[in-house]
């Protein structure tokens, strides 16, 4: 469950919070009024002081101080009860908190109170399909988000649709979002990272080399998770590369000694 937090802290929270803050200066749910889009200049004096609180909570949040970040999250509640990201941040903090069921809570009210929001959709989408084991409801998620035509990063939501594609077994839909992805960023790791596993699922594994290889041209291995590590050291044993898959291990036992990833490898599974 910790990498789970990880992932969402990794992949979700920066780009989030940016887009979240500029967002809140547009003030109430959907960021828009009855006839016009609010801009900062209609932002009253409690959607301020609640930005201001979701600002703090970042901070705190990024330190690991979940509960303090948890209170600053609800000072933001409280000056501004409608502020939808103040509600999708306190599920990124129950995430990371191990807290579920409130994680969904909020991500619940906050697409209430927002709809058409796509990073609120996207994240909802990568908790159901991540932590609610619920792929195919995740997919719909994805899909909201990557209708919007506002959505500044759909990348995002191409990545996790592509891999939670992976999960259902579902390996041409995977293809499709992952290509879409790096067609839309060709240095992407993420895009590459997925395609080497979506050929790697199919037995293609030279294409899965080839991914391989353009992802640590573009990543460095110190920042790889331990599942590509282990991806990686399998494609590589497949092409009889011996050398390299030897290098990719031991920054496997280095960095992730306890993972299920480096059990497997001391095991042997390398076809499983």
């Amino acid at each position: 469950m910790a990498a789970l937090a990880g992932r969402f802290a990794r992949g979700a929270l920066l780009p989030v919070m940016l887009a979240g803050l500029l967002s809140a200066c547009a003030g109430g749910p959907g960021g828009e009024s009855t006839r016009e889009l609010k801009t900062a200049s209609d932002q009253t004096a409690a959607e301020k002081r609640g930005q201001i609180r979701l600002q703090l909570a970042v901070g705190y949040y990024q330190h690991g101080q979940y509960e303090v970040a948890l209170d600053e999250v609800k000072k933001a509640i409280v000056a501004n009860p409608d502020y939808a990201d103040a509600y999708g941040f306190r599920a990124l903090i129950y995430i990371a908190m191990g807290e579920y069921a409130l994680a969904d809570d909020n991500y619940r009210h906050a697409l209430r109170l927002s709809p058409r929001n796509p990073e609120l959709s996207n994240n909802y989408g990568l908790f159901l399909c991540e932590a609610g084991a619920k792929p195919a409801q995740a997919m719909e998620y994805f899909e909201t988000a990557l209708r919007n035509p506002t959505y500044g990063s759909p990348v995002k939501a191409m990545v996790n649709a592509g891999n939670c594609s992976l999960k259902m077994k579902n390996v041409d839909a995977a293809e499709r979002y992952l290509l879409d992805a790096l067609r839309y960023d060709p240095e992407l790791p993420a895009a590459s990272a997925g395609l080497a596993r979506v050929y790697f699922e199919r037995r293609d594994y030279t294409r899965a080399g080839f991914f391989i290889n353009r992802l640590t041209e573009a990543a460095k291995l110190d920042t790889l998770s331990a599942d590509v590590l282990w991806l990686a050291i399998r494609v590589k044993r497949m092409l009889g590369d011996r050398t390299a898959a030897a290098s990719l291990a031991a920054q496997l036992s280095k960095r992730f000694p306890g993972s299920p990833e480096y059990a497997a490898f001391e095991r042997g599974a390398f076809n499983e």
